[in-house]
């Protein structure tokens, strides 16, 4: 049983094209001009108005919505305990994880486990919930995690002219995707290497029961279809 833990922003959701959009609104930048005419100050002032929004983080679209229902229904299938983690400032409204659970129940992902996680605690999380592996967009955030802890950690990297960030990750062992499929299909065949492993310590007398497979829980396991 794999337990992952998944950061929020830069891995399944789009965080830099709604902040780019509301830089262009508020600042009336150009959308070509946008990251490079950013100023500290700029982004100070466009977190101040995210504060003042009612339910900012529910509008913010999803990198891979397909991926984000293959997540939970591998995750259901082979009984995965998945880990949502996020540094995301408060904004008006609700609180940051509700609105996040919200988010990903609209997507398909259903009774999601979101963890609010202050900056420089991931690696602390990690360690704590003993996670199999974590998936960051970010290196830092991944090397502080398999430095804390036993967890493997795999970086999404959107922009393939990143190679820079590429390079650094994979010398220090951290892989490497380009997007959330990719990372799927790595879980995946990490969970059967794992699988494979333990089922060899399995007690003999458990090779000689017939199993009997449990009723489980619908797809929606609030009922709704």
């Amino acid at each position: 049983m794999l337990r992952l833990g998944i950061d929020l922003d830069g891995v399944v959701a789009d965080f830099r094209s709604a902040f780019r959009a509301l830089a262009e609104r508020e600042l009336r930048l150009a959308p070509e001009n946008v990251e490079a005419d950013l100023s500290k100050a700029d982004i100070d002032s466009l977190w101040k108005t995210v504060a003042g929004i009612s339910n900012w983080w529910l509008d913010l679209p999803a990198y891979e919505p397909d991926q984000i229902v293959r997540l939970y229904s591998r995750a259901r299938e082979s009984r995965w305990e998945v880990f949502f983690m996020t540094s995301r400032p408060p904004s008006a409204g609700d609180s940051v994880q509700l609105q996040t659970q919200v988010w990903l129940e609209r997507l398909g992902f259903f009774l999601p486990s979101v963890l609010t996680v202050p900056s420089g605690a991931r690696g602390e999380v990690a360690r704590s919930l003993r996670l199999d592996l974590a998936l960051d967009d970010r290196i830092v955030n991944c090397l502080e995690i398999t430095s804390a802890s036993n967890s493997k950690a795999v970086m999404v990297l959107r922009n393939p002219a990143e190679s820079t960030a590429r390079e650094a990750a994979e010398a220090r062992g951290v892989g490497v995707v380009s997007t959330l499929s990719e990372a799927l299909d790595a879980i995946e065949r990490l969970d059967q290497l794992l699988s494979t492993r333990r089922g060899r310590l399995v007690r003999l007398a458990d090779w000689f029961q017939v199993k009997k497979e449990a009723p489980g829980l619908p797809h929606d396991p609030r009922g709704r279809r």
